[in-house]
């Protein structure tokens, strides 16, 4: 089901415009301050990025938040091992990977930010829990970047908790340079959230969906959201619920419309593995997590690219990796034909070129087991562009 801010009072602002003060600060039609940080969509030229880090990775502390979004072939491995640090070979293979992807970010022109170590190894307390770290592999998850605003999601995963203490002195940079700095409530995270009776539904068999969290209190990753300008489109899931999603449709006011897509994936956990938008009026959907039929009405003059089956893959950091393998359209955008896409994918590639894109193919399946591919391990800092209905 579909719901929608309607847009009312931002009607009549201009829709090329930079809008600082769209939902907050100086009001509509407001000139925004000079802002280091100003990204409207997923496709704009990218000028500046922050690109996740592996220093100090922790294999996160056991929790059905962790284990249940895990694909079933990863669950031993990551039992197993829960609070110990990645093994020297796997951080060696992922991280010429990074650097890879680095260096193709930086000969495109894009300045490249990394968050600062933090040693997730150590464990911290809360009043009714205890957890050790996880890591600063994706910084999609936990920050959401509209306009010139950066918005501190609440996250469900207690090993996540105070993962942005690698981001402060970026953001505190930021902030002193004139961008906006909003953190949702901060969650308790208590065992009131989660549902402990959740197994992994058989939909396939007509079970209805369920989820390892409940509606106790806000909490969404970042990752669960893309951006196309005034419209934001987002999937309930394991770390993602309602009140998360009512919380930022509140926040975001009614100068911005949020549409829920429904996921039929038995274990949903980030829409950029489902519905990517790729360029206007262009979005890559991966056809067993998302019906086509019910995408929402504004979809309907849009180009739906239905995704190709991903290719197979092989090796050992694979079999571990913490994504399904429809994190094959988890790609990155530089520009509206330029496209970040894994090298181990070849059909995808023909894909995009048949569809008019410039695919950069580049190594990244060794990245998988620390959470992600090239759209989770980046956060877009500035793409030069300006707020535009496209719908």
């Amino acid at each position: 089901m579909e719901r929608e801010s309607t847009i009312t009072a931002v009607e009549a602002v201009t829709e090329d415009t930079h809008a600082g003060g769209v939902h907050g600060g100086a009001g509509p039609g407001a000139p925004a301050p000079q802002s280091p940080v100003m990204a409207w969509n997923e496709w704009d030229p990218l000028e500046e990025v922050i690109v996740g880090s592996l220093d100090g990775a922790t294999i996160p502390t056991h929790h059905l938040t962790v284990i249940f979004n895990l694909p079933r072939a990863a669950q031993p491995f990551y039992r197993l091992a829960s609070g110990w640090k990645y093994p020297k070979f796997m951080k060696k293979l992922a991280q010429a990977e990074l650097d890879n992807f680095i260096t193709i970010l930086a000969g495109e022109g894009v300045k490249v930010r990394r968050p600062d170590t933090v040693d997730f190894s150590k464990k911290f307390k809360a009043p009714r829990w205890t957890s050790r770290g996880f890591c600063v592999a994706c910084p999609r998850d936990p920050y959401l970047v509209i306009g010139d605003e950066i918005i501190e999601s609440p996250m469900c995963w207690r090993s996540r908790y105070f993962e942005g203490d690698a981001y402060r002195s970026l953001f505190k940079e930021y902030f002193r340079a004139g961008a906006r700095w909003t953190s949702a409530p901060r969650p308790q995270l208590t065992d009131d959230l989660y549902n402990y009776d959740y197994r992994v539904p058989d939909l396939k068999a007509g079970e209805p969906m369920q989820f390892t969290v409940n509606e106790f209190e806000p909490v969404f990753d970042a990752a669960d959201f893309v951006r196309c300008g005034r419209d934001l489109f987002v999937t309930r899931s394991n770390v993602t619920n309602l009140m998360g999603i009512e919380w930022l449709r509140r926040h975001l006011g009614p100068g911005f419309r949020i549409h829920e897509i429904e996921s039929r994936c038995p274990q949903p956990m980030h829409i950029d593995s489902s519905f990517m938008p790729l360029a206007p009026g262009k979005v890559l959907v991966n056809p067993d997590y998302v019906d086509v039929e019910k995408l929402p009405a504004v979809l309907k003059k849009w180009d739906v690219l239905i995704a190709p089956r991903p290719d197979p893959v092989e090796g050992f950091m694979s079999k571990i990796s913490m994504c399904s393998p429809w994190t094959s359209i988890n790609v990155l955008a530089i520009t509206e034909k330029k496209i970040v896409v894994d090298q181990s994918q070849p059909t995808l590639i023909k894909a995009l070129k048949d569809w008019g894109f410039d695919p950069i193919p580049a190594p990244f399946l060794s990245y998988g087991p620390f959470g992600g591919s090239f759209h989770c391990a980046t956060l877009d800092v500035r793409r030069r562009g300006v707020l535009k209905s496209y719908f």
